[in-house]
């Protein structure tokens, strides 16, 4: 990155521009092993008892602050929780920072965090510490919340976005694009026979079925900015393998899809706030398949795809014509102020 660029919109998408300023600018100097992981969050020895809990971090900048399915501050709570359980872990507690703008309406602040309660009692996890600033109109956009979460890792669980190999099949936990089309349906005014709902939801009791399903569980992965295909680029790169998936077995809403195709979008590019990808052993593919689909956010699991030796690095969609594409990570920004 060009030490005289400027920061783009595109940078907070989750794509090609995100990492390249994770890797360019945060790594270059933050450097650790730990880091160096790029997981959605940190596994670090408990040296008390020899556990391990998990720790991650994440800032809220949605607009807008409400919308069908949930709020900011829901989102808050239920993005915190799937970043520590994409690790395996059960969370525990979690922190909040409000950045409140000058004439939010009080109404919509005790609204959220309402919601953000709820959600937190609904996940079993606590909102122990928290922190609040205020700034001049027109500098927040409303309110923005940080969070940090932690939470414990049981014994043998080890689960990373570089543990995927040849054979492992590739798990969808329900519909793509759910929660990006909402969003943007709301921003634009659009409305539908069927209406859109964000998927917006708290994972951490899915990803204990799937678990107790099989110990061969290699990556887990919410699909939120830069949707699912930026995702499975990250596993490809990071696991060194490739990855092959099939457009006609990837569920997606009618509603959605006619949306992505009205506003020339692709719904594998849209950001999702309550699903999951698994790459597990194909030996336990059948049970963790049937664990997810006896949950409430997992019902419409399906099987996408799997993982290859050939290309390394790169995700291969066979097309519902039966042609073969190459799906690379999101370059540009399809919806900012996502989550």
């Amino acid at each position: 990155m060009p030490k005289t660029g400027k920061i783009l919109m595109a940078h907070g998408s989750g794509g090609q521009l995100s990492h390249d300023l994770v890797e360019q600018v945060f790594l270059k100097h933050f450097h650790n092993p730990t880091l160096a992981n790029l997981d959605d969050a940190a596994v670090l020895p408990y040296f008390a008892n020899d556990s391990r809990f998990a720790l991650t971090t994440d800032s809220y900048v949605i607009h807008p602050l409400f919308f069908p399915g949930g709020d900011i501050g829901k989102l808050a709570v239920c993005g915190t929780v799937n970043d520590l359980s994409m690790r395996g872990a059960r969370p525990l507690y979690l922190t909040a920072g409000f950045i409140l703008e000058e004439g939010l309406p009080l109404e919509d602040l005790e609204r959220i965090v309402t919601s953000m309660a709820a959600t937190a009692r609904a996940a079993g996890i606590q909102v122990v510490a928290g922190d609040t600033k205020v700034v001049e109109r027109g500098n927040a956009d409303g309110l923005f919340i940080n969070t940090a979460g932690v939470g414990l890792v049981p014994d043998g669980v080890n689960i990373s976005g570089a543990d995927a190999q040849a054979g492992d099949v590739v798990i969808v936990s329900g519909t793509i694009g759910d929660h990006g089309m909402t969003i943007m349906s709301q921003r634009e005014g659009l409305s539908f026979n069927t209406p859109l709902v964000s998927d917006c939801a708290p994972l951490n009791g899915l990803v204990a079925a799937l678990l107790e399903a099989s110990s061969a569980v290699h990556c887990l992965r919410d699909p939120t900015r830069g949707g699912l295909a930026t995702v499975l680029n990250e596993l490809a790169r990071r696991s060194r393998v490739g990855i092959e998936i099939k457009e006609t077995h990837i569920p997606v809403r009618s509603a959605v899809q006619g949306l992505c195709e009205l506003l020339g979008l692709d719904p594998l590019y849209v950001a999702n706030e309550g699903k999951l990808v698994v790459v597990v052993a194909e030996k336990d593919a059948k049970e963790v398949l049937a664990a997810m689909r006896t949950h409430e956010y997992g019902t419409d699991a399906a099987v996408i795809g799997r993982i290859v030796l050939a290309h390394p690095g790169r995700v291969v969609l066979r097309t519902a014509l039966g042609t073969c594409r190459i799906v690379d990570m999101l370059v540009g920004e399809q919806l900012p102020r996502i989550c």
